[in-house]
Order: C-alpha cells, then sequence, then structure tokens
C-alpha cells in the first residue's frame, strides 16, 4: 500500500489527519512514537534547522535529501511542504517525481510567487501568482504523478496576502477543477473566525487543510464541528519545541557552572542509544563480526 493510500485511508476512517511537523529523522520518528498520523516535512522547520530565514533559500536538494531521510526512519506518510514548487510547471514536474520516489505521500504546493515570504511574517511580502498560471502548476503535477493517491494539495496565500475570502474561495475552486486532491487555507489571524468563515462557504468536494498556527484555540472538537476539514497541520511546533528546551538547558548549565542539576531534567544517553536502534547494531554486531 502506497504512503498515499494510507493518508487517504486515515482521512476516510477518522475524519480527520493530524500531522505534525518534522525537520529531521529524528523528530520524524518522534512524531511517529507520540501518535499522530503523518509528518509535515516543514520548510519553514528546515530553514530554521539550516538557520536561514524562509524565503526559498532551501534548495530542493537540501529539501528533499531530509524528506528521503525522514521516510527512510519512519514509517507514516510524509507531506512534503514545496513551498512554490521550486520554480515553473516545469519545475513542479520534476519535483513531483523526486518526490515521489523519495517515498513521500503527498506534496503541498502554494500560489505565491518564486522566491516566496514565510506566510506569518509581519508586513511579509505575499505576492500571489496568476490563478491560470498556477492551475498550470496543479495540472503538471497532477500529470506526473505516477500513482493517483500521491496526493497534490494546493495551498492559496489568499488570506495571508488580505486579499479576502472571495478570492480564496474562487482560488481554491480553480485549483480544485485543475486536479488538486486537497486545498489549504492559511491563516494569520488571531483567531480561528476567518478560517471558520472559509470553509463553511466552501462548496467544493476537496476536503480542507488548515495549519493553525496564528489560530490556536482552533482544537479537534471546533474543527470537526465544521465538518468539511481532512487534515490539520501542526506546521512548526517540533522546532519551536527543540529551541525552547536547548534555551532552557543551555542557560541553566550556564547558571550553574555545570550539569549537575539539569542532567536528571533530560532524556538520558541510553534513551537516545534507543532511537538509534543501537540495540539492532548489537545484534548485527553479535550475529556478523567474526
Amino acid at each position: 500500500m502506497s504512503q498515499g493510500t494510507i493518508l487517504k485511508d486515515t482521512i476516510l476512517k477518522n475524519g480527520l489527519a493530524h500531522v505534525m511537523a518534522a525537520h529531521s529523522p529524528l523528530s520524524a520518528r518522534l512524531v511517529e512514537e507520540a501518535g499522530f498520523d503523518g509528518i509535515w516535512a516543514s520548510g519553514f522547520e528546515l530553514s530554521a534547522l539550516y538557520g536561514l530565514p524562509d524565503v526559498s533559500l532551501v534548495s530542493m536538494t537540501q529539501h528533499l535529501e531530509m524528506v528521503r531521510a525522514m521516510a527512510e526512519q519512519s514509517s507514516l506518510p510524509i507531506i512534503a511542504d514545496i513551498d512554490t514548487g521550486f520554480g515553473n510547471a516545469v519545475n513542479v514536474i520534476h519535483a513531483v517525481k523526486q518526490y515521489e520516489r523519495a517515498g513521500a505521500a503527498a506534496v503541498v504546493i502554494e500560489d505565491k510567487t518564486f522566491p516566496k515570504v514565510t506566510s506569518l511574517l509581519a508586513d511579509g511580502r505575499q505576492e500571489l501568482l496568476r490563478v491560470e498560471e498556477f492551475q498550470g502548476k496543479i495540472r503538471a503535477a497532477i500529470a506526473t504523478r505516477s500513482n493517483p493517491n500521491f496526493l497534490v494539495i494546493a495551498r492559496t496565500e489568499a488570506l495571508i496576502a488580505g486579499l479576502g475570502e472571495k478570492e480564496a474561495l474562487d482560488r481554491g475552486a480553480a485549483y480544485e477543477a485543475a486536479g488538486a486532491d486537497l486545498i489549504v487555507v492559511h491563516s494569520k489571524q488571531k483567531t480561528p473566525d476567518e478560517v471558520e468563515s472559509f470553509v463553511r462557504a466552501w462548496n467544493g468536494k476537496a476536503g480542507i487543510v488548515i495549519i493553525p498556527t496564528a489560530y490556536p484555540e482552533m482544537n479537534e472538537a471546533r474543527i470537526k464541528d465544521l465538518g468539511k476539514i481532512s487534515v490539520v497541520i501542526y506546521g512548526n511546533h517540533a522546532v519551536r519545541a527543540s529551541v525552547t528546551a536547548m534555551k532552557d538547558v543551555f542557560a541553566r548549565i550556564l547558571k550553574d557552572r555545570g550539569i549537575h542539576n539539569v542532567d536528571k531534567d533530560i532524556v538520558s544517553v541510553v534513551e537516545i542509544f534507543r532511537l538509534q536502534k543501537m540495540d539492532e547494531v548489537k545484534a548485527n554486531e553479535k550475529e556478523f563480526l567474526a
């Protein structure tokens, strides 16, 4: 069974898939152990991992290699955040071939111009492609995939760009008409009202995907009440949690002038060995090393 099929079956079975961001094979493994339904291979998180702003500086090769590495270490479906598709429709064709071969379940392509600027940046430049040009990207992705269950997900940034609900709905409908399997609607409002209004007004057959980073009170009960949302993505919480923990531990070590206090509050080296599957290494050494 393909990873895309697994993701589609989860949506059909549960009505809603919970997908957590990851930026490394280790964080992907932790997402799976926590019990999420899928992994969001976040461009924002990978950019942060490299210490770079999320403005199309991370290359397709860098992102693709991380997706491939995560797929090797986790059995969960991976939704690859490929931003604008790394260029025009020709670039999208190449990207879809590569990400499908790498083991992703889906790609998300957004309707911004290249290079993009991260969505939640205050006063960030948010420029959108012409609808027809973005439809071409979606059609190119659909025509390229070898498995019809490899999901092509279109993301409209119309609300992010301040163009209003009607523009977002019109773009969503146009992208569905071009073949998109799901539609991501994104918002930077601090409450869910804007997204809830969009979802209530949505008449398409494609399910909606939301990324409620800016409006965290949008919980599962509230999502299910709307009835049209298929996937919720927790878009950057892995890297934010990592930074929170590292800043705290580093500060405590310097304050205490040693690790004697903090050591009991962090995972043991043995736990890291477990996550690295060192037991398999030991077993293989015992069996195969002469």
